[in-house]
């Protein structure tokens, strides 16, 4: 689970106008976690104690005293901290439990704060999760200081579990499981009216939400072209530019919203561990298109010649996972809003890679997702689509 985010500082003003959230966070967060105890927040690792710890696992049902506790760096989070601690003591705890915190970057972690990404991950555990039927890591303790948005996620270890892998992309069987356990996010909150959360969990209907996009997207086209003039070929480029003049329809949206993940892909995902797939990560969830989802992980985290091969047979699987839902969605609309926001891994990729600190890590998994997502748009023909709904 975790919390963190991302910008430079030339960004800065496009989101503070995209998300409007600037000043407001603190009131917001005050009300959103309506909640007051004993325990306090450990704002970084080295405040989670054997005392902290002993507190939080005896208030979870455990009965322990915690006597030590060592930490490690996990994970591969461009805007998170992820630290596992291994525990020693008395009683009955769990050998490791792994914490998120806030970013350790400042550029991230001012980011962060003005988008309100903290804020998105905590309310979801809080106030959401118990509402939806996807596999998370358990939560021993989630809050968020609302002053200094400092917060901490502290959950089940899900050793000897792994990490998917951004940039090699996932095998045939990991999509499988990702396509039945996000139609378990989706079924559940399907047409729910009461999802949104003022500027913490917002809708793809708020009337602002395509012109945020569009003019967060004039302030990171051009740079993206240029870091990454080298890597990238003149059909992906051309992609590029072409999303770029049609988000006016890409953004519209009239039909059914749910609540949806916004970032659902491999390295937001813990295979074989307590759980097949337990998912984390949960910052960009918003009120939106079911299909979103889907699209972003099958452009995103498939080899295309992988996608090609299984690409009907997992949609229909995700489809035939909604059934079990009382929902009206027909296999055409499925389709339909499957091929509209095949972009979405290739916009992710073009901001995110301006509005975070720069590795070389983040530079291969950003050229993986655009490059993926890019041929998955060609193959289905989405900018034709897209223009024709603009006509």
């Amino acid at each position: 689970m975790a919390i963190a985010v991302k910008t430079e500082n030339l960004c800065w003003d496009i989101c503070e106008r995209y998300t409007g959230l600037v000043g407001k966070v603190a009131t917001l967060t005050d009300k959103m976690l309506g909640m007051q105890n004993d325990i306090p927040i450990a704002a970084n690792a080295d405040e989670v104690t054997p005392a902290w710890l002993t507190k939080v696992l005896n208030a979870n049902g455990y009965s322990a005293t915690i006597t030590a506790v060592t930490q490690s760096s996990i994970g591969t989070g461009q805007v998170g901290e992820n630290v596992r601690f291994t525990l020693t003591g008395e009683g009955d705890f769990p050998a490791t439990v792994v914490g998120k915190f806030a970013s350790l970057d400042p550029v991230s972690r001012e980011t962060g704060k003005m988008t309100n990404s903290y804020g998105k991950e905590v309310h979801f555990y809080k106030a959401l999760r118990s509402r939806v039927d996807i596999q998370t890591p358990d939560i021993f303790f989630v809050d968020l200081e609302e002053a200094t948005q400092d917060f901490i996620i502290l959950m089940q270890d899900q050793s000897p579990g792994y990490q998917g892998d951004q940039i090699e992309g996932g095998s045939i069987e990991q999509a499988r499981v990702a396509m039945q356990q996000i139609a378990k996010l989706h079924g559940p909150c399907w047409g729910a009216d009461d999802l949104v959360h003022g500027e913490i969990i917002t809708s793809i209907k708020d009337g602002d939400a395509g012109e945020g996009l569009k003019m967060l997207w004039l302030g990171v086209e051009g740079g993206f072209l240029e870091r990454y003039a080298d890597r990238l070929n003149d059909d992906e480029k051309g992609l590029v530019k072409a999303i770029g003049r049609n988000l006016g329809p890409y953004t519209r949206y009239d039909a059914t919203t749910t609540l949806i993940h916004g970032d659902y892909r491999l390295d937001n995902m813990l295979f074989d561990g307590p759980y097949p797939l337990a998912v984390v990560d949960w910052q960009t969830t918003s009120v939106g298109c079911a299909l979103q989802d889907v699209s972003y992980y099958m452009g995103t985290s498939l080899l295309p010649d992988d996608r090609r091969q299984v690409e009907d047979d997992l949609i229909r699987l995700y489809f035939d996972g909604l059934s079990g839902y009382d929902i009206d969605f027909s296999w055409d609309d499925c389709w339909h809003y499957y091929r509209h926001y095949a972009p979405a891994g290739l916009i992710m990729a073009v901001i995110a890679s301006m509005i975070v600190g720069e590795t070389e890590r983040g530079n291969d998994m950003f050229m993986a997702m655009a490059k993926r997502s890019a041929r998955m748009m060609a193959d289905l023909d989405t900018i034709a689509l897209l223009e024709s709904s603009n006509a």
